[in-house]
Parts: C-alpha cells; sequence; structure tokens
C-alpha cells in the first residue's frame, strides 16, 4: 500500500514528537509549517522536513494532517483540513471549550474522515491491560478511583511559556494541559464516565514574567461515576520532583490494579491477600495489550512508542481497520466538557453534572 503522507502544523515539542510518531508508524512527512516562514525553516530543517509556505499548502501536500498548534488556533486549522476532506490528528485539548469541541467533533463526524486525538497514555500496554482487568470483572463491581498527574515545570515563579497565556491556551491551563489525559485514562481504563465532580483550583505564582497569572497551576477533584464509584484527582504543574507522573488506581470489591506512566512496563494487582506486580510479557497480557507489545519482555516501552501506537492504529483506520480504542474527535469534546466542568465547580464551589450525552464507553471496542 502506498504510503500515507503526513503534514504537520506547528513547530514546537510535540510537532517533533508527531513527525517521530508518524514515520515510525510508516507515514511519509511531507511538510510542516509553523507561525512565519522563517519559524517554519527552522523547526522543519533539523527534522530533515521541507517546509511548507502556508496552512493551505500544507493541506494540499498531504493525505492526513497533524495539528500541533497552540490550543487557540486548532480549531481553524480543523476546520481548514476538514473543508479540505483529508484526515486530521488535533492535539489536546481539542479546543479551548466544550461548545467549541463538539462543533469540531460533529464537523469531522459530517466529513466522514478518520480525526484523533493523541490521548497516547491509552496505548501502553500496561494501561491496555488495566482495561482488561476491569472489563473482564475481575475486579468486580468499582468502589473507588484515585489518580494523579504532577509535574514541576511550572514550580519556579519566573518560569513561563504559551500555556499561561489564556488567550492562546485557553480558561484552563494545568488542568486543560494533563488534567485532559487523566480522565480521558480514567473513563478508558474503568468504561465508565464521570457523571459528576466536585473541584478546586489554585495558582501558585500571581504573576509570572512580570504578566498577572489566570490560569490555574493545580487541581483537586472529587468525582462520581457511572455505577456509583468515588474518586479523587489531583493534577498538578508545580509539584517538586515530579516531571511526568501520571498515575491511576481503580479499585472494586474483588481487586485492584494500579498504572504508573513512569513505569510503563509493570502493573500491580492488588487482592486482598497476593497482591503482585506483574512485568509487560506479551506471553501473560491479555489480546490488546499483547498487540501493542511490540519488544520482548525486559526491553524498555515507553512514551514515544505509545506515540508511535496511536499514530499506527490512526493510519491503520484510515486505511479501513477498526482498531481498539482509538481516541476520536468525540473523546476529545469529552475531555472538554470536563475541563469546563471543573472551571464552574471551582468558580461555584457546587458539584457539577457530567452526565454523558454521548454513547457509553462500550467495555470493549
Amino acid at each position: 500500500m502506498q504510503k500515507l503522507k503526513a503534514g504537520i502544523i506547528g513547530g514546537g515539542f510535540m510537532a517533533r514528537t508527531h513527525t517521530a510518531a508518524a514515520r515510525a508508524a510508516g507515514a511519509d512527512v511531507v511538510g510542516l509549517v509553523s507561525s512565519s516562514p522563517d519559524r517554519s525553516t527552522a523547526a522543519a530543517e533539523p527534522l530533515g522536513v521541507t517546509p511548507a509556505s502556508s496552512v493551505e499548502e500544507l493541506i494540499e501536500r498531504s493525505d492526513v494532517v497533524h495539528v500541533c498548534s497552540p490550543n487557540a488556533r486548532h480549531a481553524e486549522h480543523v476546520r481548514a483540513v476538514l473543508r479540505a476532506g483529508r484526515h486530521v490528528i488535533c492535539e489536546k485539548p481539542l479546543a479551548v471549550d466544550a461548545a467549541e469541541a463538539a462543533e469540531l467533533a460533529e464537523l469531522a463526524e459530517s466529513a466522514g474522515v478518520v480525526a484523533s486525538v493523541p490521548f497516547v497514555y491509552r496505548f501502553h500496554p500496561m494501561a491496555r491491560q488495566a482495561r482488561s482487568e476491569t472489563s473482564a470483572g475481575r475486579l468486580g463491581r468499582l468502589l473507588t478511583v484515585r489518580g494523579a498527574y504532577l509535574q514541576d515545570w511550572l514550580l519556579d515563579a519566573e518560569e513561563s511559556n504559551w500555556r499561561v497565556d489564556p488567550q492562546v491556551s485557553g480558561r484552563s491551563r494545568a488542568f486543560g494541559d494533563i488534567g485532559s489525559h487523566l480522565v480521558d485514562l480514567l473513563e478508558f481504563i474503568t468504561g465508565e464516565r464521570i457523571v459528576r465532580l466536585s473541584a478546586a483550583t489554585t495558582i501558585a505564582h500571581p504573576q509570572r514574567g512580570g504578566a498577572e497569572v489566570v490560569t490555574e497551576d493545580a487541581a483537586a477533584l472529587t468525582v462520581e461515576l457511572t455505577g456509583g464509584a468515588l474518586g479523587s484527582l489531583m493534577v498538578s504543574q508545580v509539584n517538586a520532583g515530579r516531571k511526568n507522573q501520571l498515575t491511576l488506581e481503580v479499585s472494586g470489591a474483588e481487586g485492584s490494579v494500579f498504572f504508573d506512566q513512569e513505569h510503563p512496563d509493570e502493573l500491580w494487582l492488588g487482592r486482598a491477600a497476593g497482591s503482585v506486580t506483574i512485568a509487560r510479557d506479551s506471553a501473560v497480557l491479555d489480546e490488546d495489550a499483547a498487540r501493542l507489545s511490540l519488544v520482548p519482555s525486559g526491553h524498555p516501552m515507553g512514551y514515544l512508542d505509545a506515540f508511535a501506537a496511536f499514530a499506527r492504529d490512526t493510519y491503520a483506520q484510515i486505511g479501513g481497520e477498526r482498531p481498539a480504542g482509538l481516541p476520536t474527535f468525540a473523546d476529545g469534546a469529552r475531555a472538554n466538557r470536563i475541563i469546563d466542568a471543573v472551571l464552574e465547580s471551582a468558580q461555584s464551589g457546587r458539584w457539577v453534572d457530567v452526565t454523558p450525552s454521548e454513547r457509553p464507553v462500550p467495555a470493549r471496542t
């Protein structure tokens, strides 16, 4: 089959990551465009990619476009890709608010193209195994969940970034940026939805680089799931020493499972008697987890492997396959709805309903 032609919109870290993932998944990266001609050239040349002169030119070259621009520009870039009838991958958060994200999901469905969001932590084999433990009923009825996504890259008051500017990043920073991954992984692994939440947010530094800060550095949530389980979630970009610690524990009446993204080749299985930690080994993993385990046990797999697996499954769906667990624009819109609910709850001090209006997550896809 002829290689897919992938184009990249954006010139930062995520553009580099998407370029590597696209190539690892077998695509030909045919162009990159950033915010100016100089920036496009500076970003494209180290990657061995031809810079494009405009978004329109890039879309014309491509079969699938990876949107890695700042959040506030996602919608305009996605709309341009969809108008041209091209497939699209858009970074999270899909949009700056729930209404805009829902609109993009509807447009993608109407266009009849493959549209995915890189919730890539789904693609760690041991995260898939955690999902299998839950969906197969090995944990019993779910009772509690406990999750966190902790970083420290904004701990210093002098540290700043485009994500701090709400005009570029949106009204939510820490939760929009990394909390979206946490709630997607929670709903994916449990197979249940968050139906209501209560949240509080905090700003560690009132100013950064001489500018007032209005977006949160951390958020704490209490959540209730479809089946009645309760959970606590913490998201922070100011936790000293924590670089990228995404953890999730799901506990049921018969057992628990604990996944730690910084130790992705392991999974803890809790029992009232005889808890164990299992290593990634295709011989003992369920089918979907084994599918994503591409190197022999003992050879570490990590973030870039998960990202490449996400790209590979997106491209497989473009080719007519139906790989399990591909995160779609509907999943991206769901995350945006939860982000908005977190901000609403933090402002009002009340519980906010997020009962899904869309189809529930199936136990297996």
